[in-house]
């Protein structure tokens, strides 16, 4: 088609991309480009703009590294990610439901454990916490012989990926249910961090006059044929950041109790928590990162949020 005006750009495109073969990537190409053109229509989107936009989506590519994905860290900060989720699980959105977010600090090949053994795997300074999980199925059936990936933040703030000072896979470990869909760890309670800010998300919170907290959090990966890959976190009920949360993730169902015990020598804490599989395909999403940063420790920074 010869280009006439605005309107034949979108006419153009759409006419293309009927002559793709996979339907399901015609659909979703189609309703990319007709938004996105439309997008551009409602904003008046002016080409020093358009420039800058691709800048940044250039340089999201730029800082996504082997230990760090700026793509996924964005993608949260913009809702995105948990609108995905909530899309695919509790009823496709319509009910409660305890998966969440895989964020942007899961690795493959976190080492086996067993049941009640601890996952510090370094010098790490923190309060003990000991986590007891159960994973059932809809009917409240134990699902037994589950794979339950679990990882969390150091108390400052670091996944051990981000940070060269932490042992490999510190904070990471990966167990089996019992025959009563339970399996417990021993770890330190973990405390909400700072997302990093030194690159595009950073520059899109500062902008919107955000901070870029996050509530403290234990992910869990739970894997087994026969249901659907259950992804979640377990946010600590006390945190100030739960209402703010920078990646938006914190749903009711999914905010932990950190019971304090004050039965020993130091005071220690406790956290229940039960997942519920749905059946499906078993499958690993991709990492989002796959190393560990090595060099001089990130500095962290807070930004402040705006009244």
């Amino acid at each position: 088609m010869i280009i006439q005006n605005q309107t034949d750009v979108t006419s153009a495109v759409l006419a293309e991309l009927e002559r793709a073969a996979n339907p399901r990537f015609r659909e979703i190409m189609s309703a990319l480009v007709r938004h996105l053109h439309e997008f551009a229509r409602e904003v008046r989107l002016t080409e020093d703009e358009f420039r800058e936009g691709a800048a940044v989506i250039a340089e999201l590519g730029k800082r996504t590294n082997l230990s760090h994905n700026e793509v996924i860290l964005m993608a949260g900060s913009l809702g995105l990610s948990t609108l995905v989720c909530l899309l695919n699980n509790g009823n496709n959105g319509q009910t409660e439901t305890t998966a969440n977010l895989l964020g942007p600090f899961w690795r493959l090949d976190s080492p086996r454990t067993e049941n009640g053994g601890s996952i510090i795997r370094s010098p790490t300074p923190g309060e003990k916490l000991i986590v007891n999980a159960r994973v059932v199925d809809q009917e409240g059936a134990p699902v037994a012989g589950a794979e339950v990936d679990v990882w969390h933040s150091s108390t400052e703030g670091f996944y051990e990926s981000q940070d060269p000072g932490q042992a490999d896979m510190n904070l990471r470990g990966k167990f089996t249910t019992d025959a009563d869909g339970r399996i417990s760890f021993r770890s330190i309670r973990p405390a909400g961090y700072p997302i990093p800010v030194d690159g595009p998300v950073g520059d899109v919170l500062r902008t919107q006059g955000r901070h870029n907290m996050r509530p403290a959090h234990v992910h869990f990966l739970i894997y087994k044929p026969g249901f659907k890959t259950h992804i979640s976190q377990v946010y600590s009920n006390d945190d100030p950041n739960l209402e703010t949360d920078v990646q938006f993730g914190v749903t009711e169902a999914l905010i932990g109790h950190y019971v304090r015990h004050d039965d020993g020598a130091e005071p220690w804490y406790s956290l229940d928590h039960t997942f519920i599989l749905d059946r499906g395909e078993a499958k690993l999403p991709r990492p989002p990162i796959t190393g560990k940063a090595s060099g001089e420790r990130p500095v962290l920074e807070v930004l402040a949020r705006q009244p």
